[in-house]
């Protein structure tokens, strides 16, 4: 929990999402996560794509954090 997320789009000029990490629903820390995203405050359950990047919160990429 704590991590940013980032879903970037796989298109030039697409949209790119963050968030926050709220919730893990699994103790190993292995998606889906819940996630607040800062564009709307809304909270989804969110597997992870290619396309999704994981930063600590000092700004590192966390394990596993390009999935």
């Amino acid at each position: 929990m704590g991590d940013h997320i980032v879903n970037s789009s796989g298109v030039v000029g697409g949209h790119v999402r963050a968030g926050l990490v709220v919730e893990l629903r699994h103790d190993d820390g292995t998606p889906p996560f819940v996630v607040e995203w800062e564009d709307t405050g809304e909270r989804t359950l969110v597997f992870p794509g290619p396309d999704t990047t994981l930063r600590t919160p000092d700004g590192h990429v966390a394990p596993g954090g390009t999935i």
